[in-house]
């Protein structure tokens, strides 16, 4: 299989033609061949891009940092080792667990409201029990210059 139409490609990657298509336009695949008929005709190899763009985006990397693994990576620039995925891969566990850390904070939040027995948000919030953390305003603070 030298060539491959999207169709093909699409259902062997688990993707949709249209993602192939927005994948070009971004610039994470390159624009394919074109049969007689005017039918893109991609390298078996997209597959794989594919498949790698796609657990990428599955361990947190958006689009714009897939390209850039995928323009400055070694296979392709062997000198820019500071462009790694190991490099990429330790910032994005340090911004993931910082997410995660912010998610168990919210859902610590969470389980004491429900313990509290919050049941209205506006009410709650006036509550000395709620745990909810409402920012507390006053009418000094709107009219200070």
């Amino acid at each position: 299989m030298s060539a491959l139409r999207s169709g093909q490609v699409a259902a062997v990657a688990g993707a949709n033609p249209q993602t192939l298509r927005y994948y070009e336009r971004r610039g994470l695949l390159a624009a394919p061949d074109r049969s007689l008929g005017g039918h893109r005709l991609y390298p078996a190899e997209t597959v794989t891009v594919l498949r790698v763009i796609k657990a990428a985006q599955r361990l947190g990397f958006t689009l714009d940092e897939v390209a850039e693994l995928l323009d400055t990576g070694p296979h392709r620039h062997p000198r820019h080792a500071d462009v790694s995925l190991r490099v990429r891969a330790q910032a994005k566990l340090v911004e993931v667990e910082a997410k995660i850390a912010d998610l168990r904070g919210i859902a610590d939040t969470l389980r004491a409201a429900v313990r509290a027995g919050c049941n209205d948000l506006v009410e709650c919030a006036d509550q000395p029990r709620c745990p909810i953390p409402f920012a507390t305003h006053t009418a000094e603070a709107f009219t200070r210059p």
